[in-house]
């Protein structure tokens, strides 16, 4: 029988299926229980996420078609998921498919109070298509709330890119 983290690390994200859960950094652990149960925590990419209950469903879906037949699922809050945890496998999976991977989150500032900034964040970005670094945000939200869109002024293409958390 496949080891019930490998049929959990291999569930892609369906927003985005061009990446595992693993590889989303969303899949933070899977364990077998005292009573046999299969427990997989995972933690969504920001606390609204409208993914999750299909990430949740086609995890017990997977586990269970491989012969798991007590699976629960548990959401971990904390620590707060950051796109810094996507991995390597899962940024050039990104770029293969003509989306932006993050770079590192940023910093809280823990010195005082939270600044208020109601601007776009500026990035520093290239195109996935031409690789060119003369882009232009279009809108702070693409098809998913994660997502920015930007168009390339060097190609003109647009593409997506995948907010920084």
């Amino acid at each position: 029988m496949v080891t019930a983290y490998a049929v959990a690390a291999s569930v892609t994200d369906p927003e985005m299926p061009m990446l595992t859960l693993e590889d989303l950094g969303v899949l933070r652990d899977v364990e077998v229980a005292a009573d046999g149960a299969v427990v997989v925590a995972i933690t969504p990419t920001y606390s609204g996420c409208p993914a999750m209950a299909t990430m949740r469903d086609d995890l017990v879906h997977r586990l269970h078609d491989a012969g798991y037949d007590d699976v629960r699922v548990r959401v971990e809050l904390s620590p707060a998921w950051s796109s810094d945890w996507i991995t390597e496998r899962g940024r050039r999976a990104l770029a293969a498919h003509g989306l932006s991977a993050p770079g590192p989150a940023p910093q809280p500032d823990t010195s005082g109070p939270v600044p208020l900034n109601l601007l776009p964040r500026r990035r520093d970005l290239r195109c996935p298509q031409c690789g060119s670094a003369e882009v232009e945000l279009t809108s702070e939200f693409g098809a998913t709330a994660c997502k920015a869109l930007y168009r390339c002024t060097a190609c003109l293409e647009p593409f997506e890119h995948v907010k920084e958390i």
